[in-house]
């Protein structure tokens, strides 16, 4: 009887270090990665202005571009991954469009964001439309 009720608490130990285990691996794929505060953009180029803003019937273009380049990291609805953060937030949303598009290009060799300066310039300028609507409410 000892014999069984050893191996009857030792499989309980197993099953909830698993269930702990599984817990941690879930939680850690549900996180977002943190936003760069370092990654500061020049003034000139934060001044920049979209030479597409009031052209919004081009989105979709931008739209096309984000799901081929930016959505396997940041999502397709853009509220991030472990691998990049949320474009959604407040904090991307507030920048400048030109900021955005000195961002788009350049790419942030540090934090893992890869440079999209190889896009013709109005297809950067078109993903920074469509980022633009994926703000959160």
């Amino acid at each position: 009887m000892t014999l069984v009720v050893r191996l009857v608490s030792a499989v309980r130990i197993v099953f909830v270090l698993a269930l702990f285990f599984a817990a941690q691996l879930l939680a850690s794929e549900a996180q977002v990665r943190e936003h760069d505060a370092t990654w500061i953009v020049p003034p000139d180029a934060a001044r920049r202005v979209n030479p597409l803003a009031n052209r919004l019937e081009v989105e979709p273009g931008g739209r096309k571009i984000f799901h081929q380049r930016c959505a396997s990291c940041h999502s397709e609805d853009g509220r991030g991954s472990p691998k990049a953060p949320d474009i959604t937030d407040s904090r991307v949303q507030s920048q400048s469009d030109g900021a955005l598009y000195w961002k788009v290009s350049g790419g942030n060799a540090h934090k893992g964001m890869p440079t999209f300066s190889f896009l013709p310039e109005l297809q950067r300028w078109q993903l920074v439309l469509h980022i633009r609507t994926l703000a959160t409410p």
